[in-house]
């Protein structure tokens, strides 16, 4: 009778602690314990902003755009004229300067003026390709944006479910050691297979951990490529004194940020959004403006082309200084004036070619233009369609799911403690939570980046584009 009391006390304390470690992992795994934010921690702001300023593209463009603008200066100034020097009509008999009437050494000045406005209309159209080049830089800095932030928050994803694991780790290593010690125990409630399938457990715990650790390094090293200041080192000689951030050993800020939606009366909605709605939006956008640049330059160039049919036309004037003759009598100088010009007589295979040609890459980058906003509708259908997806899994992790896998674990321990139930059954249904708590912060990393696609189409500014919701900031 005391064996029996012993062997029962024995199982009581084996479920006890039990029950104990598996209600410290549900307190941990509901409210995840997260690292202050310090300067040993890469905020998504502090990616974005350092890939910014690394960017080599964004250096190599203004070092374009600076070479436009210095040729459309050119581009606005006459030609050069042309001075000319010569011997004119020198006997070749005796070589001798005032032997004849006719020899006169001969100094000429010409110059070509270009035909109608061209000069002008060249300039412009050299300057209107010039502006594009800071809407080519607005673009490419919302880009980096989205590229940055799209892997910060897959980087972020892979740190948050390595900790949840790892906080649940423990867990089962003590599910491995209760169910060996009540094996070893000889009541009967714990079998072999038990052991197994905690030790099974544990292995796949490591093999996630592993895999996950992978896609987090992955993630961090095409980040740090980003981050990477090697390039503004060697460019920039006040930044050689600067050492190289090594960002692939930082870890991410714990925070999962909130990100304020931009119009997203036009996304949450249920119908599609108008498309002459969306495209006084998207023609805002400095992607779209760079295509109006364009068409307003090959605009110019269909003048510029029409100058062709206008002639062409130069001065030049010379002066012809001649000697006195064997007898000592004075010779008079000459004076040449004359005027050059071409006549564009034979314009059907040249000119109205021309013309034809420039007006036809204008309609081509018309039809660039339509294309890209049709393609920037469609692809704004298929983010607010993802998103109000993602929204609906939310409220339903939120607000139903996860609740009913914390019940499911809790009534799982409880059976088992009350010899309800089995060992096998409580473990499945912890992993059962421990998946359902990875899956919903996944939900909540696929919306974020979502919503950093969706503001790319209507941000003013690249910040526009991962500024905080406002609530979020006042938390921090």
């Amino acid at each position: 009778m005391k064996n029996f009391i012993n062997q029962t006390n024995f199982g009581l304390s084996i479920r006890l602690l039990l029950c104990q470690s598996i209600m410290v992992a549900v307190i941990f795994l509901v409210y995840p314990v997260g690292a202050d934010a310090g300067d040993n921690f890469l905020r998504l702001e502090t990616a974005v902003r350092e890939a910014q300023r690394n960017d080599p593209w964004l250096i190599g463009n203004q070092h374009s755009q600076d070479a436009i603008e210095s040729i459309s200066i050119s581009a606005g100034t006459l030609p050069d004229p042309k001075m000319t020097l010569g011997l004119a009509n020198l006997a070749t008999d005796s070589f001798d300067f005032n032997q004849e009437a006719m020899t006169q050494f001969k100094v000429g000045v010409s110059q070509m003026f270009p035909r109608g406005d061209s000069l002008g209309l060249r300039q412009k159209q050299l300057e209107l390709i010039g502006s594009q080049f800071p809407f080519q830089r607005g673009d490419r800095k919302a880009k980096v944006v989205v590229a940055v932030g799209q892997l910060w928050l897959e980087a972020f994803l892979a740190q948050e479910s390595i900790a949840l694991i790892e906080k649940d780790r423990p867990l089962f290593e003590q599910l491995a050691d209760v169910a060996e010690a009540g094996y070893s125990s000889t009541l009967g409630r714990i079998r072999q297979h038990d052991i197994i399938r905690a030790q099974l457990e544990l292995t796949r715990l490591d093999d996630r951990l592993t895999v996950l650790r992978q896609k987090q390094e992955t993630f961090i090293e095409k980040l740090s490529e980003w981050l990477s200041n090697y390039f503004i080192e060697e460019y920039l000689d006040e930044s050689k004194t600067q050492a190289p951030v090594a960002w692939s050993s930082l870890a991410l800020d714990r925070e999962l940020p909130d990100i304020t939606m931009l119009n997203g009366s036009l996304y949450t909605a249920k119908r599609e959004a108008d498309p002459q709605t969306l495209y006084e939006f998207f023609s805002k956008h400095p992607s779209v403006a760079v295509l109006d640049q364009k068409i307003e330059a090959s605009k110019t160039g269909i003048e510029l082309a029409r100058q062709k049919y206008k002639p062409e036309w130069g001065i030049n004037a010379s002066y012809g200084y001649r000697d006195d003759d064997q007898f000592g009598n004075d010779r008079s100088d000459f004076l040449s004036v004359g005027v050059g010009i071409d006549l564009p007589l034979f314009t059907s295979n040249r000119q109205d070619k021309q013309v034809e040609s420039a007006q036809s890459q204008a309609a081509a980058i018309k039809t660039e233009k339509w294309l890209l906003i049709r393609k920037m509708i469609a692809d704004f259908e298929k983010a607010r369609a993802q998103l109000n997806r993602l929204n609906e899994r939310q409220e339903l992790y939120k607000n139903e799911l996860l609740p009913q896998m914390r019940e499911q674990a809790e009534a799982s321990l409880t059976a088992y403690m009350n010899d309800d139930g089995d060992f096998a059954e409580a473990v499945r249904a912890r992993i059962a939570e421990l998946n359902a708590l990875i899956d919903g912060y996944s939900i909540d990393v696929a919306r974020q980046k979502t919503i950093i696609q969706l503001n790319y189409y209507f941000m003013e500014n690249a910040d526009d584009i991962i500024t905080r919701s406002q609530r979020t900031g006042e938390s921090q």
